[in-house]
């Protein structure tokens, strides 16, 4: 239930305590069926001969259950069986993969990425990479196994739905960031194939409940912030949404770029600064990547018709003081085609609040002297704009948020 929660494939997974009743499930379910064993402190099934594949009737079942049963009593011992577990049994045909998190105690949570199945610790095929993921990240954690050749096609198998395995990657490392009482989780074996992607098995271990949450371990990158996602409608009726900004926004900036008037332009950089240089795949990189924890921009967005991107109307940034993390400074622009709709209306406020939920307790802004319209827009938040006294071409505007 829980991977089912992050729109994870799993296979319908029951638990019986008995014979009979693992038959009855299976009869449910439908056969054939996979019996494995339930145990709270057995990691490797197969050590113990805790799984049976493809059974294909009532009896099979009860053999299955007692022989499991047996077998873990004398190689462990009767108290570390808590009964089975019964699957529908799966097509196999695929690659068997392992997908895993444990905690690190520099980096904290930690994934793991790589070929799985019975022979996971033999072959040691992995990568490890940091939560959160994105499409880009998760791909090139794939790339760094040897597994990933196959994955894309080897002699005349067709390759895995590796966009899919990719989306998968994202959302089992978002439930690893927004889940901090997970200690360890893995997926083995994840089965993929063309037309498949789906967790056979997984093990989850939870931190003592006694652990005061503060100490919970926490990602070395911080989540995406969700919780500064907001909707908002412009006067003439227009939607749009308000929302942190993505590496996968590169694209939409170089667009909204390249919309820019030299006004615009000018009053965001305080100069005239190059098409060219402003779309850099360079400079977006570190613009469209943010260190949630030491800079936020929040963009408004709206959906294009048809497949593109989304569309950025306006973008809004905060950096934090690099000594004093309390104070911050912040900058603004909204594309031409948008100007004069009412949209920094919706969007400074709500940079504000973000910024005041961060902990910020100064909010600042260097505007250009000619640039009236921006200081009307702080003004009317209540920001203290007042002009530099080292540079008459500039006004300052400063707003306290205690």
């Amino acid at each position: 239930k829980l991977l089912e929660a992050y729109e994870i494939p799993t296979v319908r997974t029951e638990m019986a305590e008995s014979a009979e009743n693992a038959a009855r499930l299976a009869e449910e379910i439908g056969y054939p069926v996979v019996l494995k064993l339930h145990s709270h402190t057995i990691t490797h099934k197969t050590d113990v001969g805790g799984v049976k594949l493809n059974l294909a009737d009532a009896a099979a079942v009860g053999k299955a259950f007692e022989e499991i049963r047996v077998a873990v009593t004398k190689k462990a011992g009767a108290e570390h069986f808590n009964g089975v577990t019964v699957q529908k049994m799966a097509k196999l045909e695929g690659y068997e993969l392992i997908l895993g998190s444990s905690v690190d105690k520099q980096f904290g949570p930690v994934l793991l990425f790589g070929a799985g199945g019975m022979l996971v610790e033999v072959f040691k095929d992995r990568a490890l990479g940091l939560p959160p993921l994105n499409t880009t990240l998760a791909r090139r954690l794939m790339e760094r196994t040897r597994i990933y050749t196959a994955l894309q096609g080897v002699r005349g198998k067709a390759a895995v739905d590796l966009k899919g395995l990719e989306n998968l990657l994202v959302r089992f490392s978002q439930l690893i960031a927004q889940e901090p009482w997970i200690k360890e989780l893995d997926i083995n074996p994840l089965l993929v194939s063309s037309e498949q992607v789906v967790a056979l098995d997984a093990r989850v271990v939870l931190h003592d409940p006694a652990t005061p949450a503060q100490e919970l371990p926490r990602p070395a990158v911080r989540p995406y912030p969700v919780e500064h996602i907001s909707s908002a409608k412009l006067k003439d009726g227009t939607a749009f949404t308000i929302r942190p900004i993505r590496p996968e926004d590169e694209q939409a900036v170089i667009r909204f770029h390249t919309g820019l008037s030299e006004k615009s332009v000018r009053n965001r950089f305080h100069q005239d600064l190059p098409l060219a240089q402003r779309i850099a795949h360079e400079r977006l990189v570190r613009i469209c990547y943010n260190d949630y924890d030491r800079e936020l921009a929040l963009v408004a967005v709206r959906r294009w018709a048809g497949d593109m991107d989304d569309e950025v109307m306006a973008i809004g940034r905060m950096r934090r003081d690099f000594v004093d993390r309390t104070q911050a400074d912040f900058a603004m622009v909204v594309a031409d085609r948008w100007q004069g709709k009412g949209l920094s209306r919706e969007l400074l406020p709500r940079l504000v609040a973000a910024a005041k939920a961060e902990g910020v307790k100064v909010l600042r802004a260097n505007i250009l002297a000619s640039n009236q319209a921006g200081q009307a827009s702080c003004r009317r938040l209540g920001f203290t704009v007042t002009a530099d006294p080292e540079d008459a071409s500039q006004c300052r505007a400063e707003l306290k948020l205690e």
